[in-house]
């Protein structure tokens, strides 16, 4: 067959094996996971099938990183349903006079140390009123690489010139491990970890003398 005829018969293989109607849904759920896929694909057709893998690869691996970089991390307060329920950052709401709740949504690590650092910082001089407790839950916390451990030292002297307890939450065992290596638990003590937020919520209270 001449190669005119070959070269068409392939274009529209390629042009059904393009899912449309997927693409429609990556678009409305996932915008730049849309953009990743059309820069693939067209990167395939116009260069080869290794570079669309490996740009896939790298592309994909950018926009995780960027995550990572700004990650979405909140303050926790009282609801009358759920118990507690997740607030910006930007509110310094405290889930009791005194003590604040601080939810990490990723895994600590140099990307997001600084976001760490500075949040916590502005957290503590800001509060209205002055804190006693300053909690971290890390119940979305995967791993605490060389230099956010290093932040975490950094912040404990910080909190402790203000007359703030540092705490943790919701610790996993791995993540405890690192920061066990870290010198972090041994620095902070065992008894500023707490198996579930509930838990420092209810030694606050008894700390206070106040009801449940």
């Amino acid at each position: 067959m001449p190669n005119a005829v070959l070269s068409a018969v392939v274009f529209l293989i390629c042009v059904h094996l393009i899912d449309v109607k997927g693409m429609q849904e990556i678009y409305r759920e996932r915008p730049a996971e849309f953009w990743v896929a059309l820069i693939t694909a067209a990167t395939v057709v116009i260069v080869g099938v290794m570079q669309g893998i490996l740009l896939a690869m790298f592309l994909s691996l950018m926009i995780h990183t960027r995550h990572g970089y700004r990650p979405k991390n909140a303050v926790m307060v009282p609801a009358r349903s759920e118990g507690w329920k997740a607030q910006p950052v930007a509110t310094q709401a405290q889930f009791l006079p005194g003590l604040l709740i601080y939810r990490f949504t990723h895994g600590m690590y140099y990307a997001n140390a600084e976001v760490l650092s500075q949040e916590v910082a502005r957290l503590v001089q800001e509060a209205n009123p002055a804190l006693n407790w300053f909690c971290i839950d890390a119940a979305a916390v995967d791993d605490v690489d060389y230099t956010a451990a290093a932040i975490l030292r950094s912040l404990y002297d910080l909190l402790q010139k203000h007359g703030v307890k540092l705490i943790f939450a919701e610790v996993s065992p791995e993540v405890y491990a690192q920061l066990e290596r870290s010198g972090i638990t041994d620095l902070m003590g065992q008894d500023a970890f707490y198996r579930t937020t509930g838990a420092v919520v209810r030694a606050y209270r008894q700390q206070l003398g106040t009801p449940e």
